[in-house]
């Protein structure tokens, strides 16, 4: 018998302002992200301690911490899927996926790199955004509690070598 997955709408605006220049992608905010209507709320998330790291920055705790950190350090957050059917915070279960529109982002910012945030955000960007606007984005590994084999230091020294290399 197959799962029923709910139809779920991305709850919650993209983060960015006119001097962006990195954009990070998800694919879709979990569950405990959407309660607080901001990204990587589920606190065994590891982006928050993964990006302060790159930066040598502080943690993050409270969300307008969080948005002043970003804002910062010209970072964009968004995510790939605007809305999908969805069991809880399940990526697996994605389907039926209608892609955000990265239009404004980019079009409103300097964002010269974008950045995806796990294997199931690359997968739907490749499909759905890249076609689009025709820009690559490099796939960095996810910092879902999900992908639990990747140690922090790993995922520290990944993000890091990927964003500042290009800085």
């Amino acid at each position: 018998m197959k799962e029923i997955c709910d139809v779920v709408v991305h709850p919650f605006p993209p983060l960015f302002d006119e001097n962006s220049k990195i954009l990070i992608l998800g694919s879709f905010p979990s569950v405990k992200s959407r309660e607080q209507c901001f990204f990587y709320g589920h606190p065994q998330n590891r982006f928050w301690k993964v990006i302060s790291k790159v930066f040598d920055a502080e943690l993050p705790v409270t969300i307008e911490q969080k948005r002043r950190f970003l804002l910062e350090n010209n970072i964009a957050l968004w995510d790939v899927i605007a809305s999908c059917n969805i069991k809880g915070s399940s990526d697996s279960s994605i389907t039926d996926v209608t892609a955000n529109d990265l239009g404004l982002i980019l079009d409103s910012s300097k964002v010269e790199r974008i950045y995806v945030n796990g294997k199931t955000a690359e997968k739907y960007y490749i499909k759905y955004i890249q076609p689009k606007i025709l820009r690559p984005a490099v796939c960095l590994p996810s910092t879902s509690p999900a992908n639990a084999a990747c140690s922090q230091q790993r995922l520290i020294d990944e993000w890091r070598a990927a964003i500042r290399l290009e800085k």
